[in-house]
């Protein structure tokens, strides 16, 4: 019989986070070649049983945009471990579906680009892992390209994030003179071979230092340089301060080529902590070989067009969990069986029968699910709310066919449901032409995408004054309703959102009456 806290020691649950085209849907895909679930090919990587390779890119838009929109979950085995990969959006507009993520995850590789280090949407999304107290690892990305000094971008995680930057592994030359990586915690130099098209794991050679100077000559001595000059500042590993955010291991490489890619995978193994006990509601941790429970991080319809199904993935935060086995949702405190139960890669799914601390289990027609639910056996329990962002852009919504109405309704509350934006319902107009509240504007197109292909139901998304949204009660919202330039609206979840045309007059709001209740959302949209 598995022990939970055994098979949980054996689990590493990470997340993958980085500005857009800094390599982070590269990086995935070589993870899942080292380990074994993607099959190299002549020139490309091919998935077994003919998948795409584009595994973790699996919706329509994605493909046709070139972006990451959706957060996709995939399982591998490496080193006798499980890897739980959460791969994350990578463009800003969906940083709120990134942060529901982060909450299943004990860890986050933070890619960067080689020649361009910290950019918006990763300093943006590293403040998410800090608020979350997300240990990171960072990935210094496209070192096969021409970049930046090495050292300089170190200065520049420190400056930016406040985080201490820790080389595990050191770069012998650059661009087209990238020739492999000193490992800081043995001395070898691993000397890498391109392969074609990064379509097989590139070959590594162990190379003696005393033969790596001759044979490297200038590179290898500006290198020793850097390395001597990272010992002389103290750049040395501290697990205590790692776990706590207080410093991050580097790794440099090139996902395209292969090179780095082992030596990151296994430093997921070795640093990354496995899932501890889960801190409930009431501030209590949840031990790991407690009876079954889980959190709902995320919802997903229609990734089989064929069955217009609805997917909850939740994280198994306790105990053991079993095909068939009969849990209770939290929210409703009915039971729900659990016969459907998936693990998933992309849109490719296999039945799962088992699954422990640490694993992501997709749950089939789990209607009733929203973001941040728990399910347990027998122990009930209540995680802390996954908060939503603050909108800052905004549209009504019309259906352009009325004899689509029904068709419009229900896409528009599946899409609430799965938190693609936030739905806003004023009381006079209701479902007829709700208001959308994005994060970002790339969120609507995502909108009418999926309500045209999957629901069929033609809509058009009309630009609105709103700029800024609060929290708001019933009492203010009585006072508010009469103001011009202000409306008051309910989301799904009962909660009322005063909109406000101009910051400006909110600004003047808040300070001429003080007694109206007006607050903010966990983070500003911008």
């Amino acid at each position: 019989m598995p022990i939970p806290s055994a098979e949980a020691a054996r689990r590493r649950t990470f997340a993958i986070i980085s500005h857009p085209d800094a390599g982070k849907t590269t990086l995935t895909e070589k993870f899942l070649l080292y380990g074994g679930v993607l099959t190299s090919g002549a020139g490309s990587v091919k998935a077994k049983g003919d998948r795409r390779s584009a595994t973790s890119d699996w919706m329509e838009l994605e493909q046709q945009r070139g972006i990451s929109i959706t957060s996709t979950v995939l399982q591998f085995p490496y080193r006798e471990k499980v890897l739980n990969l959460l791969d994350t959006p990578g463009h800003r507009d969906f940083s709120e579906d990134t942060y529901r993520v982060l909450a299943a995850t004990d860890a986050a590789i933070m890619v960067l680009d080689g020649s361009k280090g910290i950019e918006s949407q990763t300093r943006k999304l590293f403040e998410v892992c800090r608020d979350r107290e997300i240990p990171i690892v960072t990935f210094i990305n496209k070192w096969d390209r021409p970049g930046r000094d090495p050292l300089e971008l170190l200065d520049e995680i420190e400056e930016q994030l406040i985080l201490e930057p820790v080389p595990m592994n050191w770069p012998v030359g650059e661009a087209d003179r990238f020739r492999g990586l000193i490992d800081r915690t043995n001395g070898d130099f691993v000397r890498y071979t391109r392969t074609a098209r990064g379509a097989d794991e590139a070959p590594e050679e162990i190379v003696d230092p005393a033969c790596a100077e001759e044979e490297e000559g200038d590179l290898w001595l500006e290198a020793q340089e850097g390395i001597e000059l990272l010992d002389v500042m103290d750049r040395s590993f501290d697990r205590k301060r790692f776990e706590a955010g207080e410093l991050s291991p580097v790794f440099f490489g090139s996902a395209l080529t292969n090179f780095g890619v082992r030596m990151i995978l296994d430093a997921m193994v070795d640093l990354v902590p496995s899932p501890s006990p889960r801190i409930d509601r009431e501030g209590d941790p949840r031990a790991l070989d407690a009876p079954f429970s889980g959190i709902v991080f995320k919802v997903q319809a229609n990734m089989d067009k064929a069955h217009r199904d609805r997917v909850a993935f939740l994280r198994v935060c306790s105990g053991q969990f079993d095909r068939g086995m009969v849990v209770t949702h939290e929210p409703t405190g009915k039971p729900f069986a659990t016969k459907y139960a998936h693990s998933v890669s992309g849109q490719d799914r296999e039945t799962v029968e088992q699954a422990f601390p640490g694993d992501v289990v997709g749950l089939v027609n789990a209607n009733d699910f929203r973001v941040g639910d728990s399910v347990y056996v027998d122990d009930k329990v209540q995680w802390p709310l996954v908060p939503s962002f603050a909108p800052a852009h905004f549209r009504i919504a019309r259906t352009l066919d009325t004899s689509k109405a029904k068709q419009f309704r229900s896409g528009i509350g599946q899409l609430d449901e799965e938190g693609v934006v936030q739905v806003l319902r004023e009381p006079d107009i209701g479902d007829q032409a709700p208001i959308l509240a994005a994060v970002g504007p790339l969120q609507f197109e995502v909108v009418q995408h999926r309500l045209e292909n999957e629901f069929g139901a033609p809509v058009e998304l009309v630009p609105c004054a709103w700029s800024t949204a609060r929290i708001t009660d019933h009492e203010s919202a009585d006072a508010l309703r009469g103001m011009s330039g202000v409306a008051v609206a309910a989301r799904s979840d009962g909660e009322l959102l005063a909109l406000f045309e101009s910051p400006y007059w909110l600004q003047r709001l808040e300070m001429d009456q003080p007694e109206l209740t007006l607050t903010k959302l966990i983070a500003e949209g911008s």
